[in-house]
């Protein structure tokens, strides 16, 4: 998935990775944000501010991150942690997907996600998603995200406030 619509390019320095194990956390300014540049439709934090990237209104919902180095051999699962405001909108009538896809020449495997209920505070975990790295190779980056570029509706109340990718235990 690419566009040529204006975007926030992912600042590699809000991707941190765990020094003892092969978690990442992507925050805000860690993501590639289709349109994420444009104040009428995102509102992505500040450099050195901690805050959630606020959709305010799309169509074209594409929140990408890519981890900074590859991944060994194993299983990992990926996490969004979310919040839908009130008044959000477009948001449970739109099938939102979650997709996710090793090396740059590998498949994408997608899921439908389940939003978190309206909250005024609070940030939900979605379910894990998981993908296997087959073998250890070079390219073997993460690329993922959060999809809903089909049906065309206005949507917009979606907080972003960071997605883990980590290994799964007893893999």
């Amino acid at each position: 998935m690419s566009s040529n619509k204006p975007h926030h390019d992912a600042e590699p320095d809000e991707i941190l990775k765990a020094a003892d194990s092969n978690t990442w956390t992507f925050k805000p300014r860690g993501f590639n944000i289709i349109w994420g540049s444009d104040k009428r439709y995102w509102n992505v934090p500040e450099k050195g501010i901690v805050q959630p990237a606020e959709l305010l209104k799309v169509c074209w919902l594409e929140v990408t991150g890519t981890t900074t180095g590859s991944l060994p051999k194993g299983k990992y699962e990926i996490i969004f942690k979310l919040q839908v405001k009130q008044g959000a909108f477009g948001l449970y009538d739109s099938p939102i997907f979650m997709m996710a896809k090793v090396g740059k020449r590998g498949r994408y495997k997608w899921r439908k996600i389940k939003l978190p209920q309206i909250s005024d505070n609070r940030a939900v975990p979605t379910e894990p998603f998981q993908i296997e790295v087959d073998e250890t190779k070079d390219e073997n980056k993460l690329y993922f995200g959060l999809y809903e570029v089909w049906n065309g509706k206005w949507k917009g109340g979606l907080l972003i406030h960071e997605a883990t990718v980590r290994p799964v235990l007893n893999s």
